[in-house]
């Protein structure tokens, strides 16, 4: 159940709909479609360092322990205070405006978001 790694993204469903579904941009929308996003997670027991790299630079970083209250940050940098719990062996957090799951699966990180009935699935594949 480890999920320290360095992760790439490889595949996506429902990137289109669950981004207009946010309300984002046809352009960021654009910028996004085949983005590849590096995922690096470091696990100490329950504490996590969740850091995503966005092509041309912009990255998100969120430190979280399960169970407590953390200082969050979504993708687009909006501030937030969450709780991560551990279902089963996976993460499970709620954003402003999604519902957010990740798990990892054959030695891949698979992150799933749910939004108004639409299911956002992005799988990545180990590097390092």
């Amino acid at each position: 159940m480890a999920f320290t790694g360095k992760y790439e993204v490889t595949s996506q469903e429902n990137y289109e709909d669950f981004m207009k579904i946010l309300k984002y941009s046809a352009d960021v929308i654009e910028k996004g479609r085949n983005a590849k996003v590096i995922t690096d997670v470091t696990q100490n027991g329950n504490d996590f360092t969740w850091i995503q790299i966005y092509p041309g630079g912009k990255t998100m970083k969120n430190t979280f322990a399960i169970g407590q209250e953390s200082d969050m940050e979504t993708m687009d940098g909006k501030k937030f205070k969450a709780i991560v719990k551990m279902e089963g062996n996976a993460l499970v957090c709620d954003f402003p405006n999604y519902h957010h799951t990740s798990e990892i699966s054959g030695g891949n990180l698979i992150e799933t978001s749910a939004c108004g009935g639409v299911v956002y699935k992005r799988i990545s594949k180990k590097t390092a």
